[in-house]
C-alpha cells in the first residue's frame, strides 16, 4: 500500500508547478473528484434505478436531455458552488452561463466549463461514457458577477482540463500545462490512484476515428484521407484500423493511450463542424498537446480561436501529430469549393 499515489496526494505534490494558486487549484479539482464519484456509483446503477432514458426536454443543442446529462450536470454544479474557488460554471446542459451568487464565489478566481455528461445516450447500451471539464481565470475584476468575456477565452488560457471516463474501469485524466496523468478509481478504497504518470501518446498510430456513416457529407480532403488509411500500403503499415464508438471521451482515451486520430470534419449538415469547441474541443487540445499529440480544427490550432458564443461549434481532429498533420495536408490539397 505504501507506494500508492492518491489523486489527492498527486495534487498536493505538484502544488510547486502553480506558486499563484497558493491551493486552490488543488481544492477544485477535489471538488470536480468528488462529483465524479457520485455520477460514477449512478452510472453505474443505471441499469437497476429509474434514472436511465430521456428526459423529456432537449438541452441548448437541441438534443435530448438524458435523465443523468441532468443529473450529472446538477452534481458538478453543485460540487464546484460548494468551494470558493468558483465563481461561475458554462455546461454543455445549460442556455447561458450560471453564476454562483454567494460572497465567497464572487471572491473567486476561477470559471470552470463542461460537459458534464458526454456520450450519454450510449448509457442505455452499457458503452463508456464520460465527464469533460476545462479550468480558467477569469479576467474580469473578482468580487464583480464573472461576465461572458470569462468564459471566452481561446483554449490557450486554459489553467487546467480533463474529463473523467466512466467504463470497465473509472479513470480521471488532467493536466495543469505540466503533463498528463491519468487515476484510476479504486472503489473498494474509495480513492482515484496514481496509474498512469506522464501520459505521452505516440506520433503516430495505426487507429482512425470517425463516424463513416457520414462519408458523403465530408469535405473532399477528409474522404481523401479516409481512403489513404483504407489503402493496403504494408511498407507504411496501412490500411489503418477504424474505431469508432461514438464516445468523444471513449474515443480520444484509446487513442490516447495507443495512438490514434479522431476525426469530427464539418459536414453538409453541420458546416461549422458537430463538437463544441468550449465544452469538448479546447479540453481536448490541451490534454493532447501536453501529451505529445496535436489538435487542429483542420487549418490551425483549435486552442488559438478565440470564441464568439458559448456553444460554439467548430471541426475537430486530433491525436498522433503526424497523422493530424496528415489530414490537414489533405484539407489543404483539396479545398472546399464555395
Amino acid at each position: 500500500m505504501s507506494d500508492i499515489r492518491t489523486l489527492g496526494e498527486f495534487i498536493v505534490e505538484k502544488q510547486h508547478d502553480f506558486p499563484h494558486a497558493s491551493g486552490e487549484l488543488s481544492s477544485l479539482l477535489s471538488s470536480i473528484k468528488l462529483a465524479a464519484k457520485i455520477v460514477n456509483r449512478e452510472i453505474n446503477k443505471a441499469g437497476l434505478a429509474d434514472i436511465t432514458g430521456s428526459f423529456g426536454d432537449e438541452n441548448v443543442q437541441g438534443e435530448e436531455q438524458q435523465k443523468l446529462d441532468v443529473y450529472a450536470n446538477d452534481k458538478f454544479k453543485a460540487a464546484l458552488e460548494a468551494r470558493d474557488q468558483v465563481c461561475g460554471v458554462a455546461s454543455e446542459e445549460e442556455d447561458e452561463a450560471v453564476t454562483f451568487n454567494r460572497e465567497l464565489n464572487r471572491n473567486a478566481k476561477y470559471v470552470v466549463l463542461m460537459d458534464p455528461l458526454d456520450g450519454s445516450s450510449n448509457i442505455d447500451v452499457n458503452v463508456s461514457v464520460g465527464t469533460i471539464f476545462s479550468i480558467y481565470r477569469r479576467v474580469s475584476p473578482v468580487g464583480t458577477p464573472p461576465t461572458q468575456e470569462d468564459f471566452l477565452q481561446p483554449g490557450s488560457q486554459q489553467v487546467a482540463a480533463g474529463y473523467i471516463i466512466y467504463g470497465s474501469s473509472t479513470m480521471l485524466v488532467y493536466t495543469t500545462g505540466n503533463g498528463v496523468h491519468g487515476f484510476t478509481y479504486d472503489p473498494s478504497l474509495g480513492l482515484f490512484c496514481l496509474s498512469h504518470e506522464n501520459l505521452q501518446t505516440p506520433e503516430d498510430g495505426r487507429i482512425y476515428s470517425i463516424n463513416e456513416g457520414n462519408y458523403f457529407r465530408f469535405p473532399m480532403g477528409v474522404k481523401k484521407y479516409i481512403k489513404y488509411c483504407q489503402e493496403n500500403v504494408p511498407e507504411d503499415d496501412r490500411p489503418y484500423t477504424s474505431r469508432y464508438i461514438g464516445s468523444l471521451v471513449s474515443d480520444f482515451h484509446r487513442n490516447l493511450l495507443k495512438g490514434g486520430i479522431y476525426l469530427y470534419p464539418s459536414t453538409a449538415t453541420h458546416p461549422t463542424g458537430k463538437l463544441r469547441l468550449l465544452y469538448e474541443c479546447n479540453p481536448m487540445a490541451f490534454l493532447i498537446e501536453q501529451a505529445g499529440g496535436k489538435a487542429s480544427d483542420g487549418v490551425g490550432r483549435i486552442m488559438d480561436i478565440k470564441p464568439t458564443e458559448l456553444h460554439q461549434r467548430a471541426p475537430f481532429f486530433v491525436g498522433s501529430t503526424n497523422m493530424v498533420e496528415k489530414v490537414e495536408a489533405f484539407l489543404a490539397e483539396f479545398p472546399e469549393q464555395d
